[in-house]
């Protein structure tokens, strides 16, 4: 086992019997075999795609498939190994399209041809051939790292198109950019300006990614609207949604009504609370909790159902919730239920047999659905108080937590920013300070909660039209973005930011393991990549920047 694709990672990276996440040597090794495999198939499809053809079941599966190899996502052994023998009939079928269609198959990567057997030992025998280290002696931490940053970047991108692919959206034009970047890893290059030109590839196609994404979640839900979200619970049955999939929690809600159960989001659902489309249920109670890696302390007091969608499940057993919590999509650990359709009886069930709450707590809401949509509805305003002095910074304060103590850093800086400074903020790095009391300017709440992590496409279009009406560029306004990344969604929005050259980022609480201090100094000197500090002197530094 050797993993560093996430913040919780190891210096080195994690190379126990078990993960700093949780996932065991086994699993590890089996998702390292499924990439390299996959990648195998992007090299016929891209081959193919040159020949104007593509699949639909392999431009399916493919972003599912990455999907399962991020962190915090499955940890089901024999899943992985029925993926690994789906990943090799793909292979096969992209190899024949390209061939009946006159593709050049000459000149094959090794991805393209090996076979890492059918059952579990011998998969896991051929495990080191697709490990992430292998080639570190031959080519160097630099060049391992740069790879694994459009790796990682990629498994990002593949994140964000499977939200749009499960609400019935799709774009074969980026899915043949998908398979491009991946056939030249496939390649395990050694170039790294051509690794560094890749990953901003990577950056470019994310943000077609997340404006995929958007469109299915407006045209489905409406644009999110400023919305109280109510915070503490209700008497009655209870069901607690997890993740991002917003399909999912729109089933849930239609399968539960009649039937008693309040429905709460988690974590990174809470933007749901602002869609139109989803927020007109009236059993949708609110929000329960706050970032996904406190939620073995609060799902293990919660008194209802628990449904994970997406990424961020950590180890339930540990605080005995897992007859409970049920499983979708990608989402898998060995023994707890999975459902494999939007078939949702069996949480509901589980749901009416569990005591739900006995009483209504005392009401709390937090605003929320400050979307592009919303924020640009009164820019007027906006571009006013900037003009007035009386906004006199922006900040973009958000994006995916951890544990990690030097976390506070987030939260120490939304509370000491000046009282003249509006809060963009997105993602799960929101719950470190959504919750305190900052003030507003002229009514405007003074944080505004742009919505899930994906939702940077929101406020990255908030930034553009705001530089657009002051005729300057994203570089020249007087905003900061201090980024808390954590795994490999932040790192594709992270290389967004990049392609579109936004500099002077505040990137924490520690910047990626997997990229040797080399690689670093190219990024630092390229974009001016700025490693968190000490919250005082980077608030200087940021407010000096606009002076």
């Amino acid at each position: 086992m050797f993993c560093v694709q996430c913040e919780q990672s190891q210096r080195d990276g994690c190379s126990a019997a078990v993960g700093n996440c949780g996932k065991t040597a086994a699993v590890s090794d089996l998702q390292d075999v499924l990439l390299r495999v996959m990648l195998g198939v992007s090299v016929f499809a891209h081959r193919a795609a040159g020949r104007g053809v593509s699949d639909e079941a392999i431009d399916a599966f493919t972003p599912f498939a990455w999907f399962t190899t991020l962190t915090n996502v499955n940890f089901d052994e024999d899943r992985f190994v029925s993926w690994i023998a789906e990943a090799v009939a793909m292979r096969d079928r992209a190899r024949a399209i390209a061939e009946a269609n006159g593709a050049d198959l000459s000149d094959l990567p090794e991805p393209a041809t090996w076979t890492p057997g059918a059952m579990k030992a011998e998969i896991l025998a051929s495990a080191p051939m697709a490990a992430l280290n292998r080639y570190m002696d031959r080519d160097g931490p630099t060049i391992v790292g740069l790879r694994n940053l459009v790796l990682y970047g990629l498994k990002g991108c593949a994140a964000y198109y499977e939200h749009a692919r499960v609400l019935s959206r799709s774009d074969s034009a980026i899915m043949a950019e998908l398979h491009a970047i991946a056939a030249f890893l496939a390649t395990d290059p050694t170039d790294a300006e051509a690794l560094l030109g890749q990953s901003l590839k990577v950056g470019d196609l994310n943000l077609k990614c997340m404006e995929m994404l958007d469109a299915a979640n407006t045209e489905r839900y409406g644009h999110p609207e400023i919305t109280h979200a109510r915070i503490s619970p209700k008497a009655g049955k209870a069901l607690v949604v997890s993740g991002h999939d917003l399909g999912d929690l729109e089933e849930i809600l239609k399968q539960t009504e009649g039937k008693g159960i309040n429905v709460y989001t988690h974590g990174e659902m809470l933007p749901a609370l602002a869609y139109p489309g989803l927020k007109k249920y009236p059993h949708l109670a609110g929000h329960f909790g706050g970032a996904w890696y406190e939620q073995q302390r609060e799902f293990a007091t919660f008194p209802g159902a628990i449904v994970m969608t997406s990424n961020c499940l950590i180890d339930p057993t540990l605080k005995g919730y897992q007859d409970r919590l049920f499983t979708r999509g990608p989402v898998g650990w060995t023994g707890v239920s999975h459902l494999p359709t939007r078939d949702f009886s069996a949480a509901i069930d589980c749901a009416l047999a569990l005591p739900g709450y006995g009483e209504d707590a005392p009401e709390e809401t937090i605003p929320i659905g400050f979307a592009r949509n919303t924020v640009m509805s009164v820019a007027g305003t906006l571009l006013d108080m900037i003009g007035k002095g009386e906004v006199k910074h922006l900040f973009l304060i958000g994006g995916c937590d951890g544990a990690r103590r030097g976390r506070t850093y987030f939260h120490d800086l939304a509370v000491a920013t000046p009282k003249d400074s509006l809060i963009l903020t997105l993602g799960c790095g929101k719950f470190r300070f959504n919750r305190e009391d900052l003030g507003d300017i002229n009514g405007i709440p003074r944080v505004l909660d742009v919505g899930q992590c994906n939702d940077a496409y929101s406020a990255i279009q908030i930034a553009v039209a705001v530089a657009g009406a002051l005729n300057v560029g994203v570089n020249d306004l007087p905003l900061t973005l201090a980024v808390s990344w954590f795994e490999q969604k932040a790192v594709a929005v992270l290389l967004t930011l990049l392609h579109l050259g936004i500099t002077n980022i505040y990137l924490g609480p520690t910047l990626p393991q997997f990229l040797t201090a080399e690689a670093l100094a190219v990024l630092v000197e390229k974009f001016s990549i700025r490693p968190a500090g000490r919250v005082e002197d980077d608030l200087k530094l940021m407010l000096g920047k606009a002076a």
